[in-house]
């Protein structure tokens, strides 16, 4: 990818301008109660920095995955006022995005007011993969703005309207949020300063192929931990009992494991797992114990990396001086099982030199267990997006503003 995207301040004077910014505002819900607003506050600089230049701001996102018409479970409402209480200042909002509500409410915006539109995704041209219906639905969009920042790191991996289409029918700019992401990104795949360590946990190794595809021939070490070392653990010829397990998988991780040789990259699995006989639930007590990694009783489950691998792991990060780390290492949710997510991320806060958070569960895993979130290099907002920027595919968000 290129790196000449213009940031805020190619589009000149904004003062008394409609600029219509994409964010990123999906965050979790419990009915109306945001349980997470981390998002949010993400957001917030941009926002802030386009109103203070005088500019009309018009805040557009999507949460959850509505069909592509209205649905009350899914109102941006309740992030409307936090976004409110977060900015110092009232935030209108519309109860519709390109209709009567959205007009008037932005016809409404004197300089520095911000509004924010109903979710984009109750429009079935935001998501459509017909050229003809999305576009379509980019004209209404563009037609409420005189410029566009994509500040959304979140879904610029998706071709959609507010991502994708408008920036092709306004002038338009990289917002700081995903300025920085981008920036970080690069860091890690085209100079990073080693040693250059890569943390993946997570349920599946499918989910992390092109990853581990991309990274095994630029990182030193790769740790695996989560619900994907066992289909490493059964291509070592372990047995890991009831434990999550992609069969489909099994060559994939033997090859990865021979070319980490082959290359010289330490591919490092745990040693002990705490396993249960049962996935967590409401119903029972957690039994958690301790095993040895090649000895996973046959009724059992592994739902985290022990002490043993938490150690090993923490001291493989002690002299990194780059370190990506996506999905955690057990069911951190349970504090049971939480020990190895919160002994990695304790030794990513220890990192002298750039430590990277990739979104998604990991970054959820840093706020549920209580870490400052300052004392990480860089925290994604965008999961998703992180790891295909990772696997080398260009993401449609970004290309479209760095076009000739």
């Amino acid at each position: 990818m290129a790196e000449k995207t213009a940031g805020i301040e190619s589009l000149g004077d904004l003062r008394g301008k409609r600029v219509l910014v994409r964010s990123d505002l999906n965050v979790p819900l419990d009915g109306t109660t945001i349980t997470d607003d981390g998002r949010i506050r993400a957001s917030v600089p941009t926002i802030k920095q386009l109103a203070e230049a005088g500019a009309r701001v018009v805040v557009t996102a999507h949460l959850g995955r509505p069909k592509g018409e209205p649905d009350p479970a899914y109102s941006l409402r309740p992030v409307a006022e936090r976004l409110s209480e977060l900015l110092g200042r009232p935030v209108a909002f519309a109860t519709d995005t390109v209709g009567s509500s959205a007009t008037e409410t932005v016809e409404g915006l004197g300089d520095g007011d911000v509004a924010l539109l109903e979710n984009v995704r109750f429009n079935d041209g935001e998501t459509s993969k017909d050229d003809a219906v999305r576009s379509s639905f980019a004209d209404q969009l563009a037609q409420l703005a005189d410029a566009f920042v994509s500040d959304g790191f979140g879904v610029v991996h998706r071709k959609q309207a507010s991502v994708y289409d408008v920036a092709l029918r306004l002038p338009s700019a990289m917002g700081g949020l995903v300025a920085a992401e981008v920036d970080v990104l690069r860091r890690l795949t085209e100079h990073p300063e080693r040693p250059y360590v890569v943390v993946l946990g997570g349920s599946k190794v499918s989910d992390k192929l092109g990853v581990i595809d991309n990274l095994i021939d630029k990182a030193d070490k790769i740790l695996i931990g989560g619900g994907m070392v066992f289909t490493f653990l059964k291509a070592q010829g372990h047995e890991v009992g009831k434990s999550l397990l992609e069969e489909d998988q099994l060559d994939t991780c033997t090859r990865y494991l021979a070319e980490a040789a082959d290359r010289g990259v330490e591919i490092v699995l745990p040693t002990d797992v705490v396993v249960d006989t049962e996935f967590p639930s409401s119903d029972r007590e957690p039994e958690p114990r301790v095993v040895a990694a090649d000895a996973i009783p046959a009724d059992a489950l592994g739902l985290d990396i022990g002490p043993e691998s938490s150690a090993a792991f923490a001291a493989a990060l002690a002299d990194a001086r780059t370190v990506f780390w996506n999905g955690p290492m057990g069911v951190f949710e349970v504090d049971a099982f939480a020990d190895g997510t919160r002994a990695v991320a304790e030794a990513l806060t220890k990192v002298d030199g750039l430590s990277v958070v990739g979104g998604g569960d990991s970054a959820a895993a840093v706020r549920t267990l209580g870490f400052d979130e300052a004392a990480f290099g860089h925290i994604s907002t965008g999961g998703g997006a992180s790891l295909e920027f990772l696997e080398g595919k260009e993401l449609p968000g970004i290309a479209v503003l760095e076009r000739d």
